[in-house]
């Protein structure tokens, strides 16, 4: 616990210096680079604002039993000509926002993927209009760690192999509401037509080595800038998830120094940007972890000794808070971000101390002269209790009796 003296009166009103950029803003090519921003792909360090968290898309799985198979609303029932079979649509997370019907039957359930695997897919994704906005002939992603859109993450776990699928999706499990500027425009919906291409299994992490294991981890930190952009937090931290266990994987090949020393790189990055995620969340126990864990390999690391003054501020440990602050100023002076926090975090401990300071003197019976009980206001303080001077007197007039037998004696 930092002492009291590490007061207001100790942080500099000169706000000298560059402001911090959130990466996600339009100032981020206009910034200018300093320790808070280097070797990282986004900024974290933003304003109190609240944020509305109930309009994100959640972490969802496909449900182990299948929910039944209806018809589309807009699936024509006949054709011209006479009757035709409809077309079949799968509800796959029994909601309606996410349908998925089969064009190309597959070879059969058992060439279907599982979660973990590398698969590749031929997407084209279109809106609801029929405007063409993405077309991948070969897109590879490991299936189930979120690296692409959700309604494609999905879905694909239901095809099988050879199959090509069409996939109605509602915005939330596409680009929600930011949208991918400037093709997908926010709260689109999306029709992607899906064929499924290839599966492998995973190359075994211990037999890789330490440059592709840091390879490998980065493009799962990569995508989770992607989804902290887009405010989807829970998402970002499985990424970040991923890329740790993959950094912290054991190993049957010898790492060089060099290696070593990337994919330490690479564990900050992501610890870092993890510790980010959580504080959006308001996970402060999970975030302070994660700032501690930085702060063991990299003591003076700016980006978590601020993280960690903010987690520890937002549950109230004011004094702990400022000392952490201060050094993360000290290693940059002219940061106004850290200015401006350490600021509001000396009023919030001066109010706090105050309050506290009251509440003691009244624990204590420490009222004040101008709050007295009604019982004392009419008393002299210099007043002197009825039973003191009784019994002084008693002890003064039995002394000069005793005088007066010894006297007599005498």
């Amino acid at each position: 616990m930092a002492s009291e003296g590490d007061g207001a009166e100790d942080i500099s009103p000169d706000w000298a210096g560059t402001s911090i950029v959130d990466l996600t803003s339009p100032e981020l090519e206009k910034a200018n680079p300093s320790l808070m921003d280097s070797g990282e792909d986004f900024e974290v360090l933003d304003n109190d604002e609240d944020e509305d968290m109930s309009g994100l898309p959640p972490l969802e799985d496909v449900p182990t039993k299948m929910s039944k198979e209806g018809t589309a609303p807009d699936a024509p029932a006949e054709e011209d000509g006479g009757p035709e079979e409809a077309p079949e649509w799968l509800d796959v997370l029994g909601s309606g926002l996410l349908k998925k019907k089969v064009l190309v039957a597959g070879r059969g359930r058992e060439s279907k993927p599982v979660k973990g695997q590398e698969v590749t897919v031929r997407l084209k994704a279109s809106l609801e209009d029929g405007t063409e906005v993405e077309e991948e002939p070969q897109l590879t992603f490991t299936l189930g760690d979120c690296d692409v859109m959700q309604a494609l993450d999905l879905c694909v776990q239901l095809m099988e192999m050879g199959e090509t699928a069409l996939i109605l999706s509602d915005a939330k499990y596409c680009y929600g509401p930011q949208g991918r500027s400037p093709i997908v425009p926010p709260d689109a919906n999306l029709a992607l037509e899906v064929e499924l291409l290839e599966a492998r299994d995973a190359p075994d992490l211990e037999l890789l080595s330490g440059m592709e294991k840091a390879e490998r981890a980065n493009q799962k930190r990569e995508r989770g800038n992607v989804h902290y952009q887009r405010a989807d937090y829970v998402l970002a931290i499985n990424s970040y998830d991923i890329a740790l266990k993959i950094v912290g994987s054991s190993s049957k090949v010898d790492f060089s120094p060099e290696e070593e020393s990337a994919l330490m790189e690479v564990k900050v990055k992501c610890l870092n940007n993890l510790a980010a995620s959580q504080l959006k969340l308001d996970h402060y126990e999970a975030a302070l972890r994660s700032c501690n864990q930085v702060l063991e390999q990299q003591p003076d690391n700016i980006k978590a000794l601020f993280r960690k003054g903010k987690v520890l501020a937002q549950q109230g440990e004011y004094s702990e808070a400022i000392p952490i602050l201060k050094a993360a100023l000290k290693l940059e002076p002219s940061n106004k971000t850290i200015h401006t926090e350490l600021s509001k975090l000396a009023k919030k401990h001066a109010d706090q101390k105050s309050v506290e300071t009251e509440m003691y003197r009244k624990m204590l019976g420490n009222t004040g002269p101008g709050n007295l009980p009604a019982k004392c206001k009419d008393k002299s303080p210099w007043s002197i209790p009825w039973k003191w001077l009784f019994g002084a007197t008693a002890v003064a007039l039995g002394g000069v009796a005793l005088s007066v037998v010894i006297a007599a004696r005498n």
